[in-house]
């Protein structure tokens, strides 16, 4: 029965356009693979009791868009796909507690603003580690959960369901190559240099750039996702070659020239 409802799951998820879905045992945030794990008030069973199953759904951010933040097209990109992530959480947990298995959604950010997020910068509860748990992907020196397909130009939210679905496996090879660009590009030194776990991104600092990009109408920053190599969406749109963002590389000039229009217009 639960491999039927696995199945009656995806098929939903493919008709709302859906192109990442992930299946997460409830169990799996008990048993830690790094330090620091997910405290036990952040895990599923805690936020709803009953939780078996963590269904993870994501949306990438297309490359290009990103490729020209901070900025206006990618802060409405953003948006956009925040408003899809929330409407289809609801609908599929709606449509799991109608077939008998009571479910809720999780919004996609889980606080009230930029301001709220300085003050202190967490949220109830991590989608990036439920994407990891689910099988989604696994993290990068920022703290981003990387993904084969978009690398960390992927956003995500999670339904905790009362259903026992079978779980999808966690991917243990690293995604990350370990190249820095994320620790270089970072405007704030958010990003700590020996990576993450083992270093924390400077949330304070992040969020605080976060504020004033906000003002500007350019909120997310997004660099440190753009300058990733990882993700087969660099295949999909021909910007595998990462010259693109330094301003002596050969195939800048175009990038940069698309850059600086889009950063002209529409924002302060």
């Amino acid at each position: 029965m639960s491999a039927i409802l696995r199945r009656q799951i995806l098929r939903k998820c493919g008709g709302l356009d859906i192109p990442l879905v992930g299946f997460a045992p409830a169990d799996r945030w008990d048993d830690p693979p790094f330090e620091p794990w997910v405290p036990e008030a952040f895990r599923p069973s805690s936020l709803f009791p009953g939780t078996k199953t963590v269904i993870v759904i994501g949306f990438p951010v297309s490359l290009p868009i990103v490729d020209t933040s901070p900025s206006i097209w990618y802060h409405e990109l953003y948006r956009t796909v925040n408003i899809l992530l929330d409407s289809c959480g609801y609908r599929l947990a709606t449509f799991l507690t109608e077939k008998g298995y009571p479910s809720i959604w999780v919004p996609r950010d889980g606080y009230g603003s930029i301001e709220v997020l300085k003050e202190k910068p967490i949220a109830f509860f991590s989608h990036r580690h439920a994407a990891f748990c689910a099988g989604l992907g696994n993290f990068g020196e920022n703290n981003m959960l990387l993904t084969p397909q978009y690398g960390p130009r992927v956003r995500f939210t999670s339904i905790l369901s009362t259903a026992e679905i079978p779980g999808d496996p966690v991917i243990n090879d690293p995604l990350c190559i370990h190249c820095q660009r994320c620790f270089s590009v970072c405007p704030v030194s958010a990003v700590a240099s020996e990576g993450y776990p083992q270093g924390l991104t400077d949330k304070h600092a992040c969020a605080a750039r976060s504020e004033k990009l906000k003002g500007r109408y350019l909120s997310p920053c997004g660099c440190c996702i753009k300058v990733c190599p990882v993700g087969r969406d660099r295949d999909q749109y021909n910007r595998t070659d990462m010259r693109m963002y330094t301003k002596d590389g050969l195939l800048s000039e175009p990038y940069h020239r698309i850059q600086d229009h889009v950063r002209s217009y529409g924002s302060r």
